[in-house]
């Protein structure tokens, strides 16, 4: 075998570490060494450090020099050789080979792991190799360096990190996986806390299973060590600073964790399986496992830190970036600039790790500067197995936690039933997370012993795993075997723990189903107390206007930037016509109505925050909140300067995500409500990939959980013949949901019912999301501008009515929102039919009855009133419309409508057919009048 050029260099490497180890150089190696000096004139010293490079001894092909090089060291060399690829292959693919499953199935051979694999025979096992890169000695027998390898890399934890291309990170890892000294070592106390852990764990289960027979619970059992796992995670996250977490999670354990960590007392718990009606029902509600909870938790040494685990729906993993924006919004609140003093704990499954796309989108914004919350810290509870599909089927990659290599952290694989390494993994997961302020994973393999829930049979499809599973104990009973032949325990102190668990379960049962017993009822506490949902609050109106003084000086500060600042022409153009706007000699356009809602908030100490795809520049560059300069690129937000003591105004561009975006600004929105939370969406048809967002949480939280949002949505929305994925913002999906006063459906038409709208929302005591139908081309448009007057006098107006048509007789009224009330102005105007009146009707919910009435109340009661919309007569508010008013509107006014035929895709993607399609439903507008 020919020696590598490339391991040259290792052969003075080598003979400086014998030097400064003060290690006694192989006989066969001093000879080497002596003819390499002898052969090539190296000078004097040489050998006294790493400085000389004998590549002379071989030509560029790397044929050995003949006579250079005796045989024994050229073995010598294919040996070493041998050993730095068996040493990375066991960085590499040791994790391949750990024991991992607590159910002991074989995993496939591991050639690259096998010395022979390398030409390493059991006779190499004795001779001395260099270990460079491992803790100890750096030379030692090849036994002791594999040794070293397997106890790191192939017990019961498997570590994933040479992903990691950062290389200070990759050497801290090493370091601590490989040196037996970062080992953590359980105490006699610490030992005795797992297994009381284990017990809670265990014994809750057994009980739930023993009450309520059959009943749907979603077991933790095969996964109690996650218990434990969590208990001594939240113990180190207090020991290092931080004070308050936001924990994630589906329902599997989710009982469990309710009781044993959050501290949600178990009477509660049972008082929901005994469903009573009598105690419980407070709005529609949601079951059990799907329920949240807050608590504060105090450590063993004293700390206390605060748990708030967030309430989430079946859709599993969608909580993730709910989870991750309440607890950006917690930091900002705090002034956590560091993100330090909060942390994100996120339980996945297994099978929803590796299948849902929206674990990606919440992965990819860990480290962006808009979504960074100092790392989450995720336990993936792997069942290795889904509802009823088994690994091979549902995924295309060796472990479920594949898509977190995205990200440059580590991966630890550890064996759910082994306490003692999964509690060395925890505390080294922490003090990654803790250095490198990043996420980190920890992939918890364990097994479900029941079904998917308890009235599942999972040996229909999974028989070979269950006659495993059947057959043993839970992991309390091997951990307490374990712990009594170390003699540091006795089986009576052990019994007494469970003893006393079920004495106290009895007894929060019996109160649960006491006569007395009285359920806990939330109420809003904290930042929330100030605030309110509830029915009815539309008509809640604030002052919203504001002095035109004030209005100037901001209007001015929006166009103001930094001497030298070299800013693009078009933009400096908006910013003097923005001066001109708050001189009073031209009037606001959309673009500074928004600029100006969001400033005159700040001024008064709101907080604002708005992203989304594109949205610093605005998709039809209509924004320009950040400028760029145009030689260096720096950047200056003028929206950041409008005020000496403001409130921080926050706009960033998201990545290309729905999902995962807008379920991180509904987390925030429920950490602020005193400030203005806003997602954009590039165009609002897009919102249409993030609908699990908006139908488990956006529109339903506050009747399921009690949970109330400020959030709002802007989503363009107008048929300008842009095709169908560039029309619809899909209003009618949002006026389905729209009930009980739980959203807030606006398309408002004109800068100054913008401009309050956004004030009254932020102002107002009344939290309810709002979805707002923003325009595209109207951005532009000569007409959609409003004098600086309606800034300073005035609000947000639900009805706008038509100040060109007199009251009294009409040929008709015609009724329409958003966009459409100026192609029917120009229409008007065109065809000379002054005798048609239009209404805007800007506010679609909450619709009362009596403002729909009072709007129309100058006409007659025989007038005809006409709904015409843009969308196809199966969207838009056309249907909700007419399920709401019939075929009379406001008394006896007949109502019809003037739609688009229904159709199965929103619009044209034609623009000629689009302009045809346009025409003809202006004509049928005037013509039904």
């Amino acid at each position: 075998m020919v020696p590598n050029p490339a391991n040259l260099s290792f052969v003075e490497d080598l003979y400086g570490e014998f030097l400064r180890d003060g290690a006694s150089i192989p006989e066969e190696w001093r000879r080497y060494f002596e003819r390499l000096e002898r052969e090539t004139g190296a000078p004097p010293g040489w050998r006294r450090g790493p400085s000389f490079r004998p590549r002379s001894l071989f030509d560029h092909a790397g044929t050995p020099t003949p006579g250079a090089e005796p045989p024994d060291a050229k073995n010598l060399l294919r040996l070493q050789d041998s050993v730095v690829q068996l040493i990375r292959a066991h960085l590499v693919r040791g994790h391949m080979a750990a024991r991992i499953d607590p159910l002991g199935f074989p995993r496939p051979p591991q050639e690259e792991l096998d010395p022979a694999f390398y030409g390493l025979t059991d006779g190499d096992l004795d001779r001395s190799f260099s270990a460079h890169g491992i803790p100890g000695p750096p030379i030692r027998p090849l036994r002791e360096i594999l040794d070293t390898l397997r106890a790191a890399y192939c017990g019961s934890v498997g570590v994933e990190f040479m992903h990691v291309d950062d290389l200070e990170r990759r050497t801290w890892l090493r370091e601590r996986v490989e040196d037996v000294r970062h080992r953590h070592h359980l105490t006699r106390e610490d030992q005795l806390r797992v297994l009381t852990r284990l017990t809670d764990a265990v014994i809750f289960e057994e009980f739930i299973q023993q009450k309520y027979p059959g009943a749907t619970s979603f077991s933790l059992e095969g996964a109690e060590g996650l218990i434990p796992l969590l208990d001594l995670a939240v113990e180190t996250a207090a020991e290092q600073g931080v004070e308050e977490i936001v924990l994630g999670m589906a329902h599997r354990g989710r009982l469990n964790i309710l009781a044993n960590i959050l501290g949600k007392r178990p009477r509660e718990i049972f008082a929901e399986f005994e469903d009573r009606a009598d105690v419980l029902r407070d709005g529609r509600g949601d079951v059990k496992y799907h329920l949240g909870y807050s608590t504060d938790w105090t450590t063993s040494s004293g700390r206390k830190v605060h748990l708030s685990l967030c309430f989430n729906p079946s859709h599993l993993e969608f909580v993730n970036p709910v989870a991750l924006g309440r607890m950006r919004a917690k930091q900002d609140r705090a002034g956590d600039a560091e993100r330090a003093r909060g942390m994100v704990l996120l339980i996945h499954g297994d099978a929803a790790f590796a299948g849902e796309g929206v674990i990606q989108e919440s992965l990819n914004l860990s480290e962006l500067e808009g979504y960074r919350t100092g790392g989450a810290f995720h336990v993936i509870v792997n069942n290795q197995l889904g509802f009823t599909t088994p690994p091979a089927e549902t995924r295309s990659s060796p472990y479920a936690s594949d898509v977190a290599k995205m990200l440059q952290v580590p991966i630890f694989h550890v064996n759910g039933e082994d306490p003692d390494a999964v509690s060395h993994v925890v505390r080294l997961a922490m003090e990654f997370r803790r250095r490198f302020r990043s996420d980190v994973v920890i992939d918890m393999y364990c097994y479900r012993r029941r079904g998917h829930n308890e009235g599942d049979e999972p040996s229909f499809t999974q028989p070979v795993m269950y006659r495993v599973i059947e057959q043993r104990p839970p992991v309390r009973d091997s951990y307490l075997a374990h712990l009594l032949t170390l003699n540091g325990l006795t089986r009576d102190e052990a019994e007494r723990i469970a003893v006393e668990r079920r004495a106290e379960l009895e007894r929060e049962l019996s109160e649960a189903r006491s006569p007395h017993y009285v359920a806990v009822r939330e109420r809003a506490v904290g930042v929330w107390s100030a605030y309110h949902g509830g029915p009815g609050g539309d008509g809640e109106d604030v002052v919203t206007a504001v002095d035109s003084g004030r209005i100037a000086v901001l209007l001015h500060a929006l166009a103001r930037v930094p001497d030298e600042f070299r800013t693009h022409p078009t933009i400096a153009r908006g910013l003097a016509r923005r001066r001109e706007m708050g001189e009073g000699t031209r009037p606001i356009d959309w673009s500074a109505a928004e600029a100006l809602a969001f400033a005159t908030l700040a001024a008064e100490g709101q907080r604002v925050r708005l992203t989304g795809q594109d949205t610093v520049r605005g998709t039809f560059s209509h924004r320009h909140a950040v400028l760029h300069d145009r030689e260096d690129g720096r950047t200056y937000t003028p929206l950041a300067h409008v005020a000496p003591d403001q409130a921080p105004v926050e706009i960033y561009n998201s990545p290309l995500s729905e999902v995962g975006t807008l379920g991180f600004e509904y987390g925030y929105s429920l950490d602020c409500p005193d400030g203005l939370v806003l997602w954009e969406a590039q165009f609002g048809d897009f919102v249409n990939a993030a609908q699990v967002i908006v139908d488990q949480f956006i529109t339903s939280a506050e009747e399921k959980w009690h949970r109330l949002s400020g959030l709002v949505l802007l989503l363009p929305h107008a048929f300008e013949g842009q095709g169908p994925e560039h029309s619809s913002a899909r209003l009618e999906r949002f006026l389905e949901l729209a009930v009980n006063d739980n959203i807030q459906v606006v398309n408002s038409t004109t800068p100054a019912q913008y401009f309050h709208l956004l004030r009254r929302q932020a102002l107002r005591r009344w939290r309810k999301p709002l979805i707002v139908m923003t325009p595209k081309s109207l951005l532009r448009h000569p007409k959609v501008v409003s004098p600086l007057g309606d800034f300073e006098h005035g609000s947000f107006q639900r009805i706008l009515g038509d100040p060109a048509v007199s009251p009294g007789p009409v040929a008709g009224i015609l009724l329409c929102s958003g966009k459409v009330y100026y192609d029917l102005l120009a229409k008007r105007d065109e065809i000379g039919r002054a005798d048609v009146g239009i209404l805007r009707l800007e506010q679609l919910y909450p619709l009362r009855d009596e403002q729909l009435a009072d709007a129309l109340a100058p006409y007659p009661p025989s007038t005809r009133v006409v709904w015409v919309q843009e969308e196809p007569a199966n969207m838009g508010a056309w249907r909700y419309l007419l399920a709401r008013f019939g075929d009379r509107v406001a008394g006896t006014r007949p109502f019809s409508g003037v739609c688009r035929p229904a159709a199965a895709s929103p619009a044209t993607g034609w623009a000629a057919l689009h302009k045809s399609e346009q025409q003809k439903l202006l004509k049928a507008a005037f013509d039904a009048c």
